[in-house]
């Protein structure tokens, strides 16, 4: 076998001198993130689904009205259509103030440490767990793609 296709590509294994809390460190870092992108999906999602919500209103002031029910079809769309989800706020608005005050910070503060220390080389903490729970020489085990039996 090829020493240079062993293990991890370059940019998967740990840079000289990066000792194993570090690497523990990085690896929490980016779960951390990981985490942080999963809220911000759910927060689109909020963003989204209350979005469709508040369309589907139109519907059903319209049927309140084709049923004869004018006074509640007005208090719908005077009360809720198009309310503000908390003070002033819709939700793109809820989204932009995320992205800018929290979510944008993390990530560039996260892509900093990363760079400083460990040459910005990602997922050094996924790829060494990979390593040490892989099967050398097994097909579904190699080190990365295209090295079958490595």
């Amino acid at each position: 076998m090829n020493e240079d296709r062993e293990g991890p590509d370059r940019r998967h294994r740990r840079p000289e001198g990066v000792d194993d809390r570090t690497v523990e460190a990085l690896g929490a870092l980016s779960k951390a993130l990981e985490t942080t992108e999963r809220a911000r999906g759910h927060l689109y999602s909020f963003h989204q689904l209350t979005g469709g919500a508040d369309l589907e209103l139109d519907r059903a002031v319209r049927l309140l009205r084709e049923a004869g029910h004018p006074e509640w079809a007005e208090k719908v769309e005077a009360e809720i259509l198009g309310r503000n989800v908390i003070p002033g706020h819709w939700t793109f608005q809820l989204v932009e103030a995320y992205n800018d005050t929290y979510y944008r910070p993390f990530l560039e503060l996260e892509r900093s440490v990363v760079s400083e220390l460990a040459q910005g080389r990602d997922h050094l903490y996924e790829a060494e767990m990979k390593e040490a729970r892989r099967t050398p020489g097994h097909p579904d085990h190699t080190a990365r793609p295209g090295t079958a039996g490595a």
